[in-house]
């Protein structure tokens, strides 16, 4: 039996005590991870709604969600939170969320260069089958990742 390694970031501690930020104000919550990835929920609310004869979450909360969620990717796959900013983040938009219905956000990092992480991820709002955007982008650590 191996044990499992000590990992120091933790994006469930991140969540409970971060600091009051969009993320926050949007009403982003944390709702799992992996060793390089990262989802996280945003639930509806009549406030995120951009036309309200729809009732659809607009694209601007599903775009901070997906930031969200593969920018913690990178610092999963890091172990380790490193400021860092978007550099480019490519949202594909397939269909708009359901009225009523959480948005799920799954990011994830699969490279990591010394100063820039390369993402993708996928926003659904129930099925993972059938999403509602694909992203595709990079972060860049202006001191390095290492």
């Amino acid at each position: 039996m191996t044990d499992a390694p000590i990992r120091t970031f933790d994006p469930v501690a991140l969540f409970a005590h971060r600091f009051h930020g969009h993320g926050d104000t949007l009403g982003i919550v944390y709702h799992a991870h992996g060793p390089d990835w990262a989802e996280l929920a945003l639930p509806y609310d009549a406030r995120l709604i951009g036309d309200q004869a729809s009732g659809v979450i607009a694209s601007g909360p599903i775009l901070a969600l997906m930031d969200m969620a593969t920018s913690v990717g990178v610092w999963l796959k890091l172990d380790a939170f490193k400021a860092h900013a978007t550099f480019d983040l490519r949202v594909d938009y397939l269909r708009p969320a359901r009225p009523g219905r959480t948005v799920i956000g799954r990011g994830e990092c699969y490279r990591i260069t010394r100063s820039i992480a390369f993402v993708r991820g996928q926003a659904h709002d129930g099925d993972p089958a059938d999403p509602l955007a694909n992203v595709a982008g990079t972060f860049m650590a202006t001191e390095g990742y290492w």
